[in-house]
């Protein structure tokens, strides 16, 4: 069992803290030069032409990751170009105008659709009302997973029965069986339907990833179960030994990833997260050298209004645990403490 210490973050100090430890070794980056959120290479220039209100590079970029079957990339830029379309909408408008019938733009406005409902107080009822975009969207090509996420999400917010997110979820692993996205949004259901219930969440985790290929995203599931739990304040407790076996399977993952790029920026500041929980120093201070220098609003929004900060604050205190120097486990930035070992 972890000790209630050793499982707090260390989410640290109000302030930025000035710098007085060495750069890491092939982590050369001031705290100026972090990014939030930065999209990749092939992603920027979609953003930059939608923000001049031409939707043509998004739905090139939209229509390769359809055509070469590159999901989990398609996933995570209808996303973003979803929530790039909630300030700045007139593109997607523009381009379903032009195109009401194409797959990539449907989808797009679907996801747009489901993320605004979702904010609302009368989420259930909205999200009822935009299934047919849903429907349309999964109807463009048979083949893509990503609009069976989005069911997937819209099942759970509209508080669906498990029989029907069980029909939902066999339709998804059919076109995809190892689709991250597909498996994050089961997981989100079962640990909604079984408040809880991390046990029934790390098994269904463990064996998705038993089943994929070593270098599929759902390697980081159970890291994703990790997390629910880490965060959560119900259930019976986890065994510290699962919830490292967890990080070590990411950790194996992380290195057949590309260093130091945006695409797999989000699964490692997870890895982070849960790394510093477990205040598993040297193993998070490798985790920053493959990161370089790239934040994620997931997972630091979760206990921060100020993600970049925060992550910025939680590296610092990595360097001085790995020195040898802990700070100790304040609480996190909204009053609360992250204490998987101790509920």
């Amino acid at each position: 069992m972890v000790g209630t210490m050793a499982m707090q973050l260390p989410f640290i100090r109000p302030s930025r803290m000035t710098r007085t430890a060495p750069h890491l070794v092939g982590e050369p980056w001031a705290d100026d030069e972090v990014l939030l959120d930065a999209p990749d290479a092939r992603l920027s220039p979609a953003l930059v032409a939608a923000a001049r209100g031409d939707h043509g590079p998004a739905a090139a970029l939209l229509l390769a990751t359809r055509a070469a079957a590159e999901w989990e990339r398609r996933d995570r830029y209808v996303t973003r170009l979803a929530a790039f379309a909630r300030s700045r909408p007139e593109w997607l408008d523009a381009w379903l105008a032009t195109a009401p019938q194409d797959p990539d733009a449907l989808l797009v406005g679907a996801q747009l659709a489901v993320d605004r409902a979702w904010q609302s107080p009368a989420r259930a009822e909205l999200l009822r009302e935009v299934s047919p975009l849903i429907t349309a969207a999964a109807r463009g090509d048979q083949r893509d997973p990503v609009p069976w996420r989005l069911a997937l999400d819209h099942a759970r917010g509209a508080q669906a029965g498990h029989t029907y997110f069980e029909e939902l979820w066999a339709a998804a692993v059919r076109r995809a069986p190892h689709h991250y996205g597909c498996h994050v949004a089961a997981l989100r259901y079962l640990a909604t339907y079984w408040h809880g219930s991390h046990h029934e969440c790390f098994d269904f985790a463990d064996r998705a990833a038993q089943d994929a290929p070593a270098g599929a995203l759902v390697q980081a599931l159970p890291l994703r179960a990790a997390f629910g739990y880490l965060t959560d304040d119900c259930g019976p407790e986890i065994p510290r030994e699962r919830l490292d076996a967890a990080a070590d399977r990411a950790i194996a993952l992380s290195p057949r990833l590309p260093a130091a790029d945006p695409w797999p920026a989000r699964m490692r500041n997870l890895l982070i997260f849960v790394l510093v929980c477990l205040e598993r120093w040297p193993d998070a201070i490798e985790q920053l050298r493959l990161n370089g220098p790239y934040a994620t609003s997931f997972p630091w929004d979760r206990v921060s209004d100020d993600p970049l900060g925060h992550f910025l604050r939680v590296r610092e205190d990595i360097r001085v645990g790995a020195a040898g120097n802990p700070s100790g486990p304040p609480p996190n930035e909204r009053g609360g403490r992250v204490r998987p070992g101790d509920h």
